[in-house]
């Protein structure tokens, strides 16, 4: 973690709630399957907000159902 936190996404527990298989999600939200896998795995570095609302509204959930800030652990 950096000494800024961190952002977990949760787009892959999202996605298993919704029933929606990967592919057609991403038919659905209009991304290509690796930013998928990015933004599951945690590994994307800039977000964009654009494929962020598309997530949302693909999955009918708000922005604070789809990241969690957790700050840094203090020493």
């Amino acid at each position: 973690m950096s000494q800024n936190g961190s952002i977990k996404i949760h787009l892959g527990e999202l996605l298993k709630e919704s029933g929606l298989s990967k592919n057609k999600f991403c038919q659905k939200a209009e991304i290509q399957r690796s930013q998928l896998n990015g933004y599951i795995n945690n590994t994307i570095t800039r977000l964009d907000t654009e494929v962020l609302v598309r997530i949302c509204r693909t999955l009918n959930c708000s922005i604070a159902d789809l990241l969690e800030y957790n700050p840094p652990d203090e020493k």
